[in-house]
C-alpha cells in the first residue's frame, strides 16, 4: 500500500515541479517577449504563489470528495491550462495561467500528505515523506536540464507545449492507482465548487492549525523558509545571467545542480531526522545553515563559474532541502483526521510567503539594484526564525499518540 502511495505522489510531485520550475528558467526570454525587465518575473511566481494559497485555503472539500489521486489529476490539468495561457504573450491572460498553475501545484502537498500518512510505517515516515517530497527538486533539475535546450531547438512557446504535453500523459499514468488509493473519498460530498470562493472555508482552514502546540511555530518556520526558497526558485537563473554573465543554458544547468542537491538533500535530512528525533530543532538549525549558504552565494569568493556550481549545491542541500521533514512533523503532531486540512494550512502560509517573497525581492532589486543586498535580506529572516525557533519550548506531545496510547 505504502509503495503504491509513494509512486503515485511521487510521480505527481515530480511533473508538477518539472512544469512550474520551467516558468521562471524561462524569465528572461518571457520578460523579453513582455517588454520587461528581467526582475518582473516576480510577478509571475508571485501569482503562481497567489494560486497555490487559493488551493490550499478552499480546496480541502473537492479533496474530501473526489479522493487524493483524483484531486491530483485535477491539478495537473490545471497546470497544463495555465502553460497554454503562458504560451500566449504575457498579458493578463499569462497572469492568470500563473495563477492556474499555483492553484494545480497546491494540491500536492494535502493530498499526498493524506494518502501516505495512512500508508507510510510510522518508523520510516519522514524518510518516505521526505522521497515523495524529493520529487520537486527533482523536477525542478529535470526542468533545469531540459527547458533551455528545449527553447534553443525549438523555440519559446513550442518548448511549453512540449511540457504541457508531459503533464497531460501523467494524468493518464496515474489512473491505475486511483481505485485503491481513493478509497475514503466522499463521494455524496456537495457544495465543494461553492467554497473554492467561501470565506467561511479559508477560516476554518487556518483554525485547524490550534490543534496542536507545536502548529504554530511549525508554520511560521516553514513560511520563513518558503520567503527564501520561492526567490531563490525564482531568480537564481536570472541572477546568474545578469550578475555573472553566464548562457541560458549554463544558468539551467545552475538550477539543475540546486535542485538536484535538494532532491539527495531532502531524502538524507528525512532519513537524519527519523534517526535523531527532534524535528523542530533540526529545522531550526537548518535554516541558520541556509542563510550561510546564501551569504556565500553573494560574496566575492563566488567568482567562477564553479564556484557558482558549489554554491548552487551547497544552497539547494540546506535551504531547499527543508520541505519533507517539515511536513512529515506537520503530520506526525496532527490529529489523524485533520492531516490533510493542517498540512494544507501549515502550506498555505508558506505560500503567502512565497507570494510576498518574490514581490518583495523584485522591489528591493528595482530600488537597490543589488541582488546581493536582496538575497542577503531575505536569508536574515530566515536565520532570524530559526534562533527564535531554536530558543521557544514547541510545548505538547504528540495528541495522536496520546489519544492512541
Amino acid at each position: 500500500m505504502w509503495a503504491s502511495a509513494l509512486v503515485a505522489t511521487l510521480t505527481v510531485q515530480t511533473v508538477s515541479s518539472f512544469a512550474s520550475l520551467a516558468v521562471p528558467l524561462l524569465g528572461p526570454p518571457l520578460m523579453a517577449r513582455a517588454g520587461l525587465a528581467p526582475e518582473s518575473i516576480g510577478l509571475v511566481a508571485a501569482m503562481t504563489s497567489a494560486g497555490i494559497c487559493w488551493c490550499l485555503a478552499s480546496g480541502g472539500p473537492m479533496l474530501t470528495r473526489y479522493g487524493p489521486v483524483r484531486t491530483l489529476q485535477i491539478g495537473l490539468a490545471c497546470i497544463a491550462l495555465g502553460l497554454a495561457a503562458l504560451s500566449q504573450p504575457l498579458g493578463l491572460l499569462g497572469l492568470l495561467g500563473a495563477v492556474a498553475i499555483g492553484f494545480g501545484t497546491g494540491h500536492n502537498t494535502p493530498a499526498g500528505s493524506q494518502v501516505l500518512v495512512r500508508a507510510a510505517p510510522p518508523r520510516h515516515r519522514t524518510l518516505i515523506f521526505s522521497i515523495k517530497q524529493a520529487g520537486v527538486p527533482f523536477g525542478g533539475a529535470l526542468a533545469g536540464l531540459a527547458v533551455a535546450p528545449l527553447v534553443l531547438a525549438q523555440g519559446l512557446s513550442a518548448a511549453l507545449w512540449t511540457v504541457i504535453s508531459v503533464v497531460l500523459l501523467t494524468i493518464m499514468l496515474v489512473q491505475p492507482f486511483r481505485q485503491r488509493l481513493d478509497e475514503d473519498r466522499d463521494v455524496g460530498r456537495r457544495g465543494w465548487a461553492p467554497a473554492l470562493l467561501s470565506p467561511t472555508t479559508v477560516v476554518r482552514s487556518v483554525r485547524v492549525l490550534r490543534a496542536h502546540p507545536s502548529l504554530p511555530l511549525l508554520t511560521a518556520l516553514g513560511a520563513s523558509f518558503s520567503v527564501l526558497q520561492s526567490c531563490l526558485t525564482a531568480f537564481m537563473a536570472t541572477y546568474a545571467i545578469t550578475a555573472h554573465g553566464v548562457s541560458l543554458a549554463e544558468a539551467g544547468r545552475i538550477v539543475a545542480v540546486m535542485q538536484g542537491a535538494s532532491m539527495l538533500g531532502r531524502i538524507a535530512l528525512g532519513w537524519l531526522a527519523d534517526r535523531m528525533g527532534r524535528a523542530l530543532q533540526h529545522l531550526a538549525l537548518q535554516a541558520v545553515a541556509s542563510a550561510l549558504a546564501v551569504g556565500l552565494l553573494v560574496t566575492d569568493v563566488v567568482q567562477d563559474v564553479w564556484a557558482l556550481y558549489a554554491s548552487a549545491a551547497l544552497i539547494g542541500t540546506t535551504a531547499i532541502g527543508w520541505n519533507g521533514v517539515h511536513i512529515a512533523e506537520l503530520a506526525r503532531v496532527a490529529p489523524l483526521a485533520l492531516v490533510g486540512e493542517i498540512t494544507a494550512a501549515a502550506s498555505l502560509f508558506g505560500f503567502v510567503g512565497s507570494i510576498f517573497g518574490p514581490l518583495a525581492f523584485t522591489v528591493l532589486v528595482s530600488w537597490s539594484g543589488s541582488y546581493e543586498l536582496s538575497f542577503l535580506l531575505m536569508a536574515a529572516q530566515l536565520a532570524a526564525f530559526g534562533v527564535v525557533s531554536a530558543v521557544i519550548p514547541s510545548g505538547g506531545a504528540d495528541q495522536r499518540g496520546r489519544r492512541h496510547s
